[in-house]
């Protein structure tokens, strides 16, 4: 895709109507991380820079929301398609490399390395948190992501054979997909929307 076309079509999704403010950007790098796209992702970034940045709070704030949304959304799409650090498996697969794309146009001062400031404290959550509250947080966050439905679709992964599907399911709702420091509840159900068509999943939705 030329810079021109991805330039047009982030224009047209910034001017989405009822997405919540500012996460225009997140459906887009979802999406293209989704769909394989991992060139694709710097042109969000800087779009989104250009766009709605202007103090380095502000460009800090994007790259932040950027990076939890393609955290979250590797939840449902795969670690592989998110990060994958070996450049010759980039080559020979083509495995989405979404995270270390965005990295390589991001300036140091927007990143945040490992053992320095997380704004997601998900190690404090995961060392020094007792772990059932972060689960009960992520049940709270499951139950208001499928509604009337959560005990069933809970109750369906617990009996599918082996009881560690729904284990998986509670601790990636609960340690992932329910922190939000960084992205609220309603960006995090977006982020899971944007993930989920591009799978053609819609009943996951």
């Amino acid at each position: 895709m030329s810079k021109s076309s991805i330039s047009s079509l982030l224009s047209s999704i910034r001017l989405t109507p009822h997405l919540p403010p500012q996460s225009w950007y997140l459906v887009a790098g979802v999406t293209l991380s989704t769909l394989n796209k991992p060139d694709e992702i710097p042109h969000v970034f800087q779009y989104a820079i250009e766009a709605d940045g202007g103090s380095a709070a502000t460009e800090l704030n994007i790259a932040r929301r950027m990076r939890e949304a393609l955290v979250k959304a590797s939840a449902i799409g795969g670690l592989p398609k998110a990060v994958s650090p070996t450049a010759d498996i980039l080559q020979r697969s083509q495995s989405i490399n979404a995270l270390f794309a965005l990295k390589r146009v991001t300036p140091p001062a927007l990143l945040d390395e490992p053992l320095a400031y997380s704004p997601t404290k998900r190690s404090v959550e995961l060392y020094d948190i007792p772990a059932s509250r972060i689960l009960q947080r992520g049940q709270s966050f499951f139950d208001q992501i499928y509604g009337k439905v959560s005990a069933r679709v809970m109750g369906q992964m617990d009996r599918s054979g082996t009881e560690d599907l729904g284990i998986t399911a509670r601790l990636m709702y609960g340690y992932i997909l329910s922190n939000t420091s960084v992205l609220s509840p309603a960006e995090s159900s977006f982020v899971l929307i944007a993930g989920l068509i591009p799978q053609d999943v819609r009943s996951s939705i």
